[in-house]
């Protein structure tokens, strides 16, 4: 079996996170979502729970940080081309999110950008081009 992350994130309106995330193209997964949490899939291993912050309380005795003050992660997701890099991070932005809050990846075997949500919780999107980044790997070892 392949291993398998799940992201658990505090979020202040669980309603509109978990919208935001379908808009982005995660499925809500009712078998593990109640009022207090939605499992939003990205695949079939990668999940993100996103939980009210009395939920989330409950993992850790830590303050939960403001996402929008501070920053402990970044999260990134990979991308089957460019395009689908644009469209990802284009959906953020229709449903609420900030579109490149970091400064996007340019160069000839990567592209990636980023989004925000709206609790401030900041993802990259990246595509790379594996064929491009071997062949340039193979001209800086020559």
């Amino acid at each position: 079996m392949p291993r398998m992350i799940f992201l658990n994130l505090p979020v202040t309106d669980l309603k509109r996170a978990t919208a935001f995330y379908e808009a982005i193209g995660a499925v809500r997964n009712p078998q593990f979502s109640d009022d207090t949490a939605s499992c939003m899939v990205f695949s079939e291993t990668i999940f993100a729970m996103l939980t009210t912050h009395d939920k989330f309380r409950q993992f850790t005795p830590k303050p939960i940080a403001d996402a929008k003050i501070s920053n402990q992660a970044l999260f990134c997701l990979s991308a089957d081309s460019r395009d689908e890099v644009d469209d990802i991070v284009g959906k953020a932005e229709m449903a609420g999110g900030v579109a490149d809050p970091s400064p996007k990846d340019e160069y000839s075997f990567m592209y990636g950008r980023s989004f925000e949500d709206p609790d401030g919780h900041m993802w990259g999107v990246n595509w790379m081009d594996m064929a491009a980044f071997a062949a340039q790997s193979d001209m800086a070892n020559a």
